[in-house]
């Protein structure tokens, strides 16, 4: 059996890990939801409780990031399946909007308090590109619980994170191509020729591919073959996406648009869920929190917190002017500019890319990622706040 790449010790304790981590996120998803907060902050919660920060109990390993990859990827699926395809083709000009000014504004601020605390150059420009960076994993998976990813608010969100994605990555290949060493270094025209190709392959297998790829599956001798299709195109264009420079969650987010214009959707969306919220994408959401230490966090906390309160402030209003501009009511601005808040996953990649091509340094690579989990951690907290203040169907 010497294909294994890994010890049954390994793979045991990571069983232990994955146990303790469905027990508790379960229990503490329930209390969550009883007492009005979101699940997903309780999970969240339960990573900084687990993990280094405090009790120490669970560390991120191969195991876990593999899992979370996977939930991350299965949430964004979900996302594109019960989204409505002609509401994202009518808020896209909203989202371009929206997308534009959340990446304008968060550069700016984040580049301010950069300057402010003495952190000059290319490293200060590249940190204002991290913090451009949205990553909605988590706000869809609070919109979906409140029931308004369908509305015009969620909508605009995932056209916009699409958008926003794109700037970002052309960012940091601007950057890692001009000013980066020791990182992997790709032609700015040839990233942008493969994301072009990789949206043109996208139109034609939601337009005509997909279906026929559904079709097959009903005649093949196989229990769910309709869900084992889907996950083969989800894990396809993520794939895809990833080779294109582009987020493997952009990819899932497209397969599941491209099955919900099928017959297949409503078997599909039933039959993936327990998957994703049975194992996967607790572990997602607790490894956010895994990443959160407090080393070095005496020495860095008036960078941190001023970071973090800026992060979360341009994101917030930028996104809600791009919505204003679109001629949204106030309460949707509002909504949309704290859907577009969340760095997430996103932005802890652009940091680790830049890191290791030399655009970010040791000093200040622990405050940055502190910075990015509080602002994903503040997230769900202001999209409540913005519905608990309004009946929610007002908002869809």
């Amino acid at each position: 059996m010497g294909f294994f790449y890994f010890r049954k010790e390994d793979f045991m304790a990571f069983l232990g890990s994955l146990l303790l981590i469905l027990i508790t996120t379960t229990i503490i998803a329930h209390f969550s939801t009883r007492i009005g907060i979101p699940g997903v902050i309780g999970q969240l919660l339960v990573g900084i409780l687990l993990g280094p920060a405090l009790l120490n109990w669970l560390q991120p390993n191969n195991f876990i990031h593999i899992f979370s990859e996977l939930g991350v990827i299965i949430l964004m699926f979900m996302a594109g399946l019960e989204s409505n395809l002609a509401l994202l083709k009518k808020y896209f000009g909203p989202s371009v909007l929206v997308a534009i000014l959340g990446v304008i504004f968060p550069v700016a601020g984040t580049m301010a308090v950069g300057e402010l605390f003495g952190i000059h150059g290319q490293e200060n420009i590249f940190i204002g590109v991290i913090f451009a960076a949205t990553s909605v994993s988590i706000s869809v998976a609070v919109l979906k619980e409140l029931d308004l990813l369908k509305g015009q608010a969620g909508s605009t969100i995932l056209g916009a994170a699409v958008v926003d994605d794109i700037l970002a990555v052309l960012m940091l290949s601007v950057m890692v191509s001009l000013l980066g060493t020791g990182g992997s270094q790709q032609s700015l025209g040839l990233t942008f020729v493969w994301q072009v190709l990789y949206f043109v392959g996208v139109y034609l297998l939601v337009k005509f591919v997909t279906p026929y790829l559904v079709g097959i599956a009903d005649k093949l001798f196989v229990p769910q073959a309709r869900t084992l299709m889907a996950i083969i195109l989800c894990f396809s264009l993520a794939y895809v996406a990833d080779l294109a420079g582009l987020s493997a969650v952009v990819g899932a987010f497209f397969a599941g648009i491209a099955i919900d214009q099928t017959k297949a959707k409503t078997e599909v969306d039933h039959n993936i869920q327990p998957i994703g919220y049975g194992i996967f994408i607790p572990v997602f959401f607790v490894s956010i929190g895994l990443n959160m230490t407090l080393a070095g966090l005496r020495e860095d906390i008036g960078l941190i917190i001023v970071l973090t309160v800026v992060a979360t402030l341009m994101k917030l209003i930028g996104a809600a002017l791009g919505a204003k501009f679109a001629h949204f009511d106030n309460r949707q601005a509002y909504l949309v500019g704290a859907g577009m808040v969340s760095r997430g996953e996103m932005a802890l990649i652009i940091a680790q890319i830049g890191f290791e091509a030399k655009l970010l340094s040791t000093d200040y690579y622990s405050a940055i990622v502190t910075a990015i989990i509080l602002t994903t951690l503040i997230a769900p907290f202001l999209i409540k706040l913005g519905v608990s203040k309004h009946n929610a169907k007002s908002l869809k």
